[in-house]
């Protein structure tokens, strides 16, 4: 039987269409803040639907190709938190997003991601993203569109918004404690 550590390592299940669809995510941050900076909006809420359907795609291709990987398990929701970090980090220190929601969304990957590398080394375990998980990012992501180009009427959308990605993603987090708490019951 294939050792699954080996598996995460193979370069042939690393480099997917799938993956490097995941990690153009990653980077897309980048130009995102960019054309934020600039106030070309219109580029910027393009380049945020198209990093929200990648997320979509990925996994898709993943799938349609049998090319799912311990690595994608891992690239996804990693992509996911990077773009999500990165421009509210950028949108915090323009004072358009709050820093609440930055602190605890930046303390929540951690405590989900420090005890998954510990599961990683210490046994065969890996772990993948939820759906709770994947929802959330997309509240997020739609919370953050609602602070970048808000609407009027609906002047209270984004914060409820934020409040419903909370609660998912604080949701999440107990079924990843739950998830941990088993790993470590088998290990």
């Amino acid at each position: 039987m294939d050792n699954p550590k080996t598996k995460f390592m193979d370069l042939t299940r690393i480099l997917t269409l799938a993956n490097m669809i995941s990690l153009l995510r990653a980077f897309m941050a980048i130009p995102i803040i960019i054309y934020l900076q600039n106030e070309n909006w219109t580029i910027a809420f393009v380049l945020i639907i198209l990093a929200i359907l990648s997320d979509t795609l990925d996994g898709y291709f993943a799938r349609r190709a049998h090319e799912v990987t311990h690595f994608g398990k891992w690239l996804d929701p990693i992509a996911d938190f990077v773009v999500i970090l990165a421009v509210t980090s950028y949108l915090v220190m323009e004072g358009i997003f709050p820093a609440w929601f930055y602190w605890f969304y930046l303390g929540r990957y951690v405590a989900i991601a420090l005890p998954a590398i510990y599961y990683l080394n210490s046994t065969n375990f890996v772990l993948q993203s939820n759906w709770y998980g994947k929802w959330s990012a997309g509240i997020t992501t739609f919370s953050i569109i609602l602070h970048i180009f808000p609407i009027a009427q609906l002047s209270w959308l984004p914060q409820f918004t934020l409040y419903i990605a909370t609660g998912l993603l604080t949701f999440s987090y107990l079924k990843y404690v739950r998830t941990f708490y088993q790993a470590s019951k088998q290990s």
